[in-house]
């Protein structure tokens, strides 16, 4: 069968590439070299939050919470409407708040700025000391992330006669042939396509290891925990705090982020990427983190599999000063990885017209692949 587009990666931005595809009637193959996805796409918060992006990856993201919602009224991705909060905890990190209010004000986009009583009476386990002010956006959303790429799986393959989902599949072959681009996985099988998207995260090495050496890809190393089920605890949404203020694309295009200062209690922390993030769970865990950590295309190993557990204290300490519940009881621990380049929000590279990379979206994956596959498959289909 002669596929309109093979898409390889079967995480969430190949999955919305194969969604839309076949939403406009393509044929469309997906293939995922593991029986799930295994990599970033389960190890997030499952945060999409587009308050924390600006130009137009804050309108991918807006576009994609419309679809998110359509998809959550057919069927049960996991999503749940909470909101997302960012909490300010000094001068700077205030002015920021009604900076980017003004902002987002233009834009159409509901926020409501809350005293620090307000934070309080609605989540009673952040700390008064903490608190200054914060920017509340009702509209956000929190997903699953550990559930909510399987369960879109399921949901395209039922919905879709024209898509075909294939697992295990690692792809070794991937080659214009004519008209054609035919791809070759090791199990033997070989499939051809008029188009092929490549959305394997960092896995394109395999296929175009020079492409990728001369990419500029960076690997970002995350470290992630999971407190142990706090059913009661009065935390729901995405919760965001001052380090992530201090980092997020929508506030650095405030008008005074060029001025602000760091306070020397947060200057070990931003050396190593650390913003204090909690997210609770379905099933009354809550996830915290993260940090950041960089290698260059020649220097992935070097940041290991492990955890390093100097991190975690950093961001443990951090968190007792915002929360006042038991953040270190621990039930896991993880590290992540994605891809990103350092001048680029998106690695676009075209190979002979018709295979077309689209990876390293960095952090952006969960709110903005769906908004921006939608463009990426409408923008393909013209060259069909």
């Amino acid at each position: 069968m002669q596929y309109d587009f093979i898409i390889i990666g079967g995480g969430i931005l190949g999955t919305f590439h194969a969604y839309h595809a076949a939403v406009q009637g393509f044929r469309v193959l997906q293939l995922e070299k593991d029986s799930r996805p295994m990599q970033a796409t389960v190890r997030n918060f499952g945060q999409v939050v587009p308050s924390g992006m600006s130009g137009r990856w804050f309108e991918y993201g807006r576009r994609g919470l419309d679809i998110y919602r359509q998809l959550q009224a057919e069927t049960d991705l996991s999503m749940r409407q909470n909101g997302s909060v960012y909490i300010a905890s000094d001068d700077d990190e205030q002015t920021l708040l009604h900076e980017v209010k003004a902002i987002f004000d233009n834009q159409d986009y509901a926020c409501e700025l809350l005293t620090a009583d307000q934070v309080l009476e609605r989540y009673p386990v952040i700390r008064r000391s903490y608190v200054r002010e914060a920017l509340f956006f009702p509209q956000e959303v929190s997903v699953e992330p550990n559930q909510f790429i399987h369960r879109l799986h399921g949901y395209m393959s039922a919905r879709f006669p024209n898509l075909t989902q294939l697992f295990n599949r690692p792809v070794v072959g991937c080659e214009v042939s004519g008209q054609s681009v035919s791809v070759t996985a090791t199990t033997g099988e070989r499939w051809t396509a008029d188009r092929v998207i490549l959305c394997g995260g960092g896995e394109f090495r395999l296929l175009f290891p020079e492409l990728f050496r001369q990419s500029g890809i960076v690997t970002t190393k995350l470290q992630m925990m999971r407190t142990v089920s706090l059913p009661d605890l009065p935390l729901e949404g995405n919760i965001l705090t001052g380090l992530t203020i201090r980092r997020y694309e929508s506030f650095a295009a405030c008008p005074s982020y060029p001025t602000i200062q760091t306070p020397e209690h947060l200057h070990e922390l931003r050396r190593w990427g650390i913003h204090i993030l909690f997210k609770k769970a379905i099933d009354g865990t809550v996830i915290v983190g993260d940090s950041h950590e960089y290698a260059g295309v020649d220097e992935v190993d070097s940041l290991g599999y492990h955890n390093q557990e100097f991190l975690n204290e950093l961001m443990l300490r951090e968190a007792e000063r915002i929360v006042s519940f038991p953040v270190r009881q621990l039930s896991e621990t993880w590290s992540g990885f994605y891809p990103q380049h350092p001048d680029r929000d998106v690695f676009e590279h075209d190979v002979d017209g018709r295979i077309h990379i689209r990876t390293a979206i960095g952090g952006k994956g969960m709110t903005g692949s769906c908004g921006y596959a939608d463009e990426s498959v409408d923008l393909l289909k013209k060259s069909l």
